[in-house]
């Protein structure tokens, strides 16, 4: 696996594949500038081997050129957490932005314009890829968030540079950590997945059954595995139709001697709303007119101990709907205990969106070993599936 540190970037171009799709305000301000600040080694690395810089990135699902997804606006930001000077360039090939390219020196930083207002960008065009291909020496693909997808600036592109590709810091860091949760992870290995839906995790619980030694299932999906097992969910969320396959997960696991640990107790509330009324009751006995919202404390309890006796954790999913105050205690409980078996050496890995964002919002990003930054490409590594911008290097 090819790395920065597999190159001397001394007078080189880096053409850098980032992922600056940042959430942008009504005033084109940037709200979370995450995927920035994780650029942020790759590109100093290279300015301090004494290289140059050329971003390229996508912004938002633009339809043609629309000014409210130019990265013109986030310019000034990308500046501010590099500590470097940014040139935006409005266009991402042709003549005016070789010239700028041809231009650049050692130590500088430019920006292209949003890819995706080329419609070759999505659909892999070859020809768009070499125009692209034209602004570097050296590639760099530091965009997890969109190794999923063969589009050609993360994968296409990579024909031109035989010899001359390799992964960024924060994408070999992506897939070092992956590859500790699926492969060589210490023992014993522990999977939590929460969220609403079975069917979003089927492939995912599937593939992970061989490598792991706990599985704790907890958020909605919970209630799928616990009324195919006879018990009383009330109003609780349920996928009919798939409660043949949580038995026959269930069976899959036994097998495989994978240990399922699911919530005992549950807080019910009367309504979906964060002041509804509650009562903690056994998740197989929820009365009629009432739905479980969030894991209740034995469930917690439980988790805890599984937590506190892994030393490879990967957690993708909330225990309940944490986007409430009244319901966020289960997944606040889970995020203290990770957080305490981090601290004691285990290795956790938080990834997916709703996961994510809660690590974010109780203040556990620092208290975690990796928290990942690509929601759709993470899912597709934990299905076993390929990644066609990681191939694309590897070739």
């Amino acid at each position: 696996m090819k790395t920065l540190n597999d190159f001397n970037f001394d007078n080189k171009k880096a053409l850098i594949r980032v992922d600056f799709n940042v959430p942008l305000n009504d005033n084109f301000e940037v709200t979370d500038a995450t995927r920035i600040l994780s650029a942020k080694p790759t590109i100093i690395k290279i300015l301090e081997d004494g290289g140059s810089c050329v971003l390229m990135s996508h912004l938002g699902r633009p339809k043609g050129f629309q000014e409210e997804f130019s990265l013109k606006h986030i310019a000034s930001k990308v500046e501010d957490i590099l500590g470097v000077g940014v040139t935006f360039v409005p266009d991402c090939i042709g003549e005016e932005v070789e010239n700028a390219v041809a231009n650049l020196e050692p130590g500088q930083i430019l920006l292209l314009e949003n890819l995706r207002y080329y419609k070759e960008e999505t659909a892999g065009d070859v020809e768009f890829a070499k125009k692209l291909s034209k602004l570097g020496d050296i590639y760099v693909n530091d965009a997890f968030g969109t190794a999923h997808r063969a589009h050609a600036s993360t994968t296409i592109i990579a024909q031109f540079f035989d010899g001359k590709k390799c992964f960024g810091n924060l994408l070999a860091q992506e897939i070092e950590s992956i590859k500790k949760v699926m492969e060589t992870g210490e023992k014993p290995v522990l999977a939590v997945l929460g969220g609403a839906k079975v069917s979003s995790k089927i492939t995912i619980i599937e593939n992970i059954l061989d490598k792991v030694d706990h599985l704790i299932i907890g958020g909605g999906m919970s209630f799928t595995f616990v009324k195919a097992q006879g018990g009383q969910i009330g109003n609780s969320i349920c996928e009919d139709d798939k409660m043949e396959l949580a038995l026959d997960i269930l069976k899959q696991a036994k097998a495989k001697n994978v240990q399922v640990h699911l919530p005992v107790d549950v807080v019910a509330a009367d309504d979906f709303s964060n002041d509804a009324n509650t009562q903690i009751v056994d998740i197989n006995a929820i009365p009629d007119g009432w739905e479980g919202v969030d894991a209740g404390p034995k469930s917690i309890k439980n988790f805890h101990d599984v937590v506190m006796d892994s030393k490879t954790i990967l957690w993708n999913g909330p225990l309940g709907v944490f986007e409430m105050e009244s319901f966020a205690n289960g997944t606040i409980e889970l995020g203290n205990s990770i957080a305490e078996a981090t601290k004691n050496g285990a290795f956790s890995l938080v990834g997916g969106g709703d996961s994510v964002a809660a690590v974010k919002q109780f203040g556990f990003e620092d208290k975690v070993s990796y928290v990942s930054t690509g929601g759709g490409a993470m899912l597709e590594s934990l299905e076993g599936k390929t990644l066609p911008g990681i191939a694309a290097i590897l070739e």
